[in-house]
């Protein structure tokens, strides 16, 4: 047996379960199931007394004997009850599935190994599906260490391939004295940090003697995985710098320095000016900069955007701003054409509801060179938009955006511009490393002075009349107000119907004052106008989902009211917090939620109460959601699959991985060094390495 194997080859797979492996896991081969590592372990050497367990533990190891089996219920509800004793106190067994082969597989009075979760019906402890086998020395040996568990999906369990069975298969094929298990990474490598070598390491994960092994095996695993993702985008991003050399901005001119000294509307911060030195540094290189601008809601992302700009036409070029929205698109055209209107700059609009007249002199303008900054929506990327010498692009919200449609911006030229995208969403540092590890990275974390904090409160449900007097207070003082409820695709006519029902309550509370009501469903031209009466304060209230979570500007508005906050991330929470305290006055920002809450959901909201910075937020999101979570949405942002390291947690082995990729790549770019041919064939390899994540439970 090698790695290469077809997994239904493995004694006790065969066609059928190698088919549901492939369709659930995409495991093909013995190396691919090899590569599926366990998520947890649980200890089995220690061995409970029955009066020791409660129904709060998460598993435990018994050894006794049963002393009466029995069938109980009919129908769906028949179940096999087991007694099973250790000689003091009593536990039932219980089975809901394959009855007769448990009945004709187990003994009464015969001494057996107990492993499972307990739990409790009535006043009995019981254990469901537990394993079982006969105590004999062999069993106890073999069930005394650290005993893995693995993803399964409800298909897989339902084809009798639950994580007890992918054990005994992994533990079938690391028997084989034929397996063969290659180094994957280069010996200097392991030697200078000390890593396991591979083949030990995947044994060891698998089948670990105690935690120091584990953790030794895991670490290295960890390491190797971090290191190719690492490597691959160092390597993909030299060499797009060796294919791309991008527009050398020599000059800071006069629109520029005249902007800096007539038209700025208020000091820039610290962080702000370190920002626009590394902008500046990049577009001087002679490199094409791709760069990331991570700022918190109001750090005054616009203004640097503006400047960047500036650069770009001191130097005879065009720049264009590319924003998700129409409204945010419009918000920005009307604050930038505003800012440079004393620099005689020509500023245009360009979305789809841009008429067909205006449409036709502005791609005129663009093209003839007359036109110096287009700020515009999906628009931009049309095939009739054609630019004289676009020098900068800069993309709003870029997450929104798909990498196809942003690539479409980057080639309006023979040479590609500058790239600035930026994002309200502040990102922890491994992430920023992994998901965004080909563009470097600026960051705002700092807000510009007389900026209030938004004061942010958690209530329940039962303090809808205080809320009410609150929002009614803050309408009578001239301020504007959103309700925001979660529109869910899972539960989506009951979210639209929770929507519309606060709409209408809205409506009843408050009949002096005009509520609007926003959400995705909406005609397109219904929802801009109903938030475009909100905008000219026209309506006092907006009722809306998320879809306001990006693209609206109000610094009117001064409260956000979040109704079912606990169903909400800790990254969108404060996405929507940012909608206000956009102006000079307090603002605030209320949390909705049932009384009855989880305690991570608890503590996600009293996040929310304790502090105002994205970054802060950020980092706990991550670290509280954890690697399931995250890998749902992250995956498709690497260029391998994450299978054992955790981003919220292994940001030390992160960074010296990606310290070791680019030393090793700024010595041998090309990957050619006899030593590194190891390297080049693993990339190879792994080029296929994708996992379906959505279908893990």
């Amino acid at each position: 047996m090698n790695l290469s194997t077809s997994i239904e080859y493995v004694p006790g797979i065969g066609p059928k379960k190698a088919a549901v492996l492939i369709g659930e896991m995409s495991v093909r081969t013995v190396g691919d199931l090899l590569s599926c590592y366990p998520y947890k372990y649980v200890d089995r050497s220690r061995f409970y007394m029955i009066s020791e367990c409660t129904d709060t533990m998460s598993y435990i190891q018994l050894r006794g004997k049963i002393v009466r089996m029995e069938k109980r219920g009919e129908g769906r509800s028949l179940r096999l009850v087991a007694v099973f004793t250790d000689g003091r106190s009593f536990i039932d067994l219980v089975w809901f599935k394959g009855l007769r082969f448990v009945e004709e597989k187990l003994r009464l009075n015969t001494m057996y190994i107990v492993f499972g979760k307990p739990s409790r019906f009535g006043d009995r402890l019981n254990i469901a599906h537990p394993e079982i086998e006969p105590l004999n020395e062999a069993n106890i040996e073999k069930n005394s260490g650290l005993q893995p568990f693995y993803n399964t999906t409800e298909k897989m369990k339902n084809n009798f391939l639950a994580s007890n069975a992918i054990r005994k298969f992994v533990c079938t094929i690391l028997s084989d004295r034929d397996l063969f298990i290659p180094e994957t990474l280069p010996e200097d490598i392991v030697r200078q940090f000390a890593l396991m070598p591979k083949a030990e390491a995947v044994r060891c994960v698998h089948c670990p003697v105690n935690g120091e092994q584990l953790s030794a095996a895991r670490r290295r695993l960890k390491f190797e995985e971090l290191f190719y993702i690492q490597l691959s985008i160092i390597r993909q991003t030299k060499l797009r710098e060796q294919k791309y050399k991008g527009f050398v901005f020599p000059v800071i001119g006069d629109y520029f320095n005249r902007f800096y000294r007539e038209c700025l509307p208020f000091e820039l911060t610290g962080a702000q000016k370190r920002v626009l030195r590394e902008i500046r540094a990049d577009v001087g290189s002679g490199r094409q900069m791709n760069r990331l601008l991570q700022g918190d809601v109001g750090s005054g992302k616009t203004i640097v955007a503006l400047m960047c700009c500036l650069m770009a036409i001191d130097n005879g070029f065009q720049a264009a701003i590319m924003a998700p929205t129409e409204i945010l698109a419009t918000q920005h055209y009307q604050s930038i054409a505003e800012m440079v209107r004393p620099l005689g700059i020509d500023v245009r609009l360009l979305t789809g509801s841009t008429k067909k007249r205006d449409r036709e002199e502005t791609a005129s303008a663009l093209e003839e060179g007359r036109l110096q900054i287009i700020i515009g929506t999906h628009a931009l990327i049309e095939d009739t938009v054609k630019f004289h010498n676009l020098g900068m692009v800069i993309i709003d919200e870029q997450h929104r955006f798909g990498v196809a449609q942003r690539a479409r911006l980057w080639t309006k030229n023979v040479v590609p511009p500058h790239i600035l995208v930026m994002t309200a969403t502040p990102i922890p540092r491994t992430l920023a490393m992994t998901i965004y590890g080909d563009l470097d990275v600026s960051v705002i974390d700092e807000l510009p002075p007389g900026r209030k904090p938004i004061a942010t409160y958690h209530y329940f449900d039962n303090s809808r009349a205080s809320l009410n007097r609150f929002i009614q207070s803050q309408i009578e003082q001239g301020r504007q107000v959103y309700v925001v409820y979660p529109l869910i695709q899972e539960s989506e006519k009951l979210d639209l119907k929770n929507l519309e029902t606060g709409y209408a309550a809205m409506r009843e509370v408050f009949p002096q004052y005009v509520t609007v009501m926003v959400h995705g469903k909406m005609k397109p031209a219904d929802k801009d106008a109903a938030m475009a009466r909100f905008v000219f304060g026209e309506a006092q209230i907006m009722v809306a989902t998320t879809v306001i979570e990006v693209g609206v500007n109000v610094p009117n508005a001064t409260v956000m009211v979040i109704e079912s906050a606990e169903r909400f991330g800790l990254s969108q929470l404060h996405q929507l917090r940012g909608r206000v305290g956009r102006g000079g006055e307090q603002s605030y920002c209320i949390l909705m939620s049932s009384y009855k809450i989880a305690d991570d959901t608890r503590r996600r909201l009293q996040i929310m109460t304790e502090t105002n910075d994205g970054f802060q937020i950020a980092e706990a999101d991550l670290n509280l959601r954890g690697p399931g979570d995250i890998e749902g949405t992250v995956q498709s942002g690497l260029p391998f699959a994450l299978r054992i390291a955790n981003l919220a947690t292994d940001g030390r082995i992160l960074q010296a991985a990606r310290t070791v990729a680019k030393d090793l790549l700024d010595d041998d770019p090309e990957l050619s060094k006899p030593e590194h041919e190891i390297l080049v064939r693993q990339l190879e390899l792994l080029k296929r390495d994708k996992i379906n994540w959505g279908v893990i439970s």
